[in-house]
């Protein structure tokens, strides 16, 4: 059993390390999930060569510091897949609930509330930990499915605004996020000598990668499309202009953000300029083009 912990423990960091190395472009998020799931494998590694309880114990809180902040970062990992940006209070507020979390979990050994009651026994060799849990137990059950269940809906949310672009992309964190639950709940009521939530969790950060990469790849796909767009529309837009008559730069810079259908004060705040001065620019710029307005410039492209 302790040598199933050892590989797993391994392969996690080797996971990390990979992960830091090769990954050019890393979403912060899924970096700190790599982090947690190779503390959590650590954590059950060191139980399971644990010979003392309070060493036991010392390792469990280790295993919790993992789990806790997982959950948390897997959110945020499927939140930022989904096309969301959190908040920062949301993000501030989540970790001091993490950490508050992770007080009440490290009361074992010293007060009755999270574990009632922890004995060491050893299985195949490996340490364990017996608990009889205590009153402040089932908090870690609700803050364990509350993110679930956020999760599960950030995806809803996401595939019903068709934020992810790709159905099949909602379907993969939907299967990991299920799998996690499933996987939770398995192990919560039927009990096993194994913690199979160690393998779990490093394949969910192996699909959550292969997502993150494949979204990356249809975003480039879709900007590359977009900005070819572009510059097809700018190109035939500048051929009303007057034979020898030339665009300033500030002019085709607003043109750029014209044809993308931003407004004036989407235009000034983006190129830091009052609103005046945008439509000073755009009336020019019309002028220039022969048209009255952008709705007539939109008009002439679609012809």
């Amino acid at each position: 059993m302790t040598i199933a912990y050892a590989v797993m423990f391994a392969l996690a960091a080797l996971l990390l390390v990979c992960h830091l190395l090769l990954v050019k472009k890393r979403e912060p998020w899924l970096t700190l999930l790599f982090v947690c799931v190779t503390v959590v494998n650590f954590g059950y590694f060191l139980l399971s060569l644990s010979k003392t309880l309070p060493f036991a114990i010392f390792a469990n809180d280790v295993a919790y510091l993992g789990s806790v902040f997982l959950v948390l970062c897997m959110f945020f990992t499927v939140v930022k897949l989904c096309g969301f940006v959190p908040q920062r209070a949301l993000v501030i507020t989540l970790l001091s609930l993490g950490a508050l979390m992770l007080l009440i979990v490290c009361t074992a050994g010293f007060l009755p509330l999270y574990y009632r009651e922890v004995t060491l026994v050893f299985v195949d060799g490996a340490a364990k930990l017996e608990k009889v849990y205590g009153v402040l137990h089932p908090v870690y059950l609700v803050y364990t499915l509350a993110y679930f269940a956020a999760m599960i809906a950030a995806i809803l949310h996401s595939a019903r605004r068709r934020k992810l672009g790709k159905r099949r992309f909602a379907a993969l964190i939907a299967a990991v996020v299920c799998g996690n639950i499933l996987v939770w709940i398995v192990e919560k009521f039927i009990p096993w000598e194994f913690e199979f939530l160690s393998v779990t969790y490093i394949l969910s950060e192996l699909v959550l990668l292969l997502v993150y990469w494949m979204i990356e790849e249809y975003v480039y796909v879709q900007d590359m499309q977009r900005d070819a767009g572009e510059e097809a529309r700018m190109a035939r837009a500048l051929t009303r202009l007057p034979k020898g008559e030339a665009l300033s730069t500030r002019e085709s810079e607003i043109l750029t953000l014209v044809l993308r259908g931003k407004k004036r004060r989407d235009i000034a705040a983006t190129l830091h300029l009052s609103e005046n001065t945008v439509k000073t620019y755009t009336r020019t710029l019309y002028a220039k083009l022969d048209v009255a307005s952008r709705d007539e410039l939109y008009a002439w492209l679609e012809q």
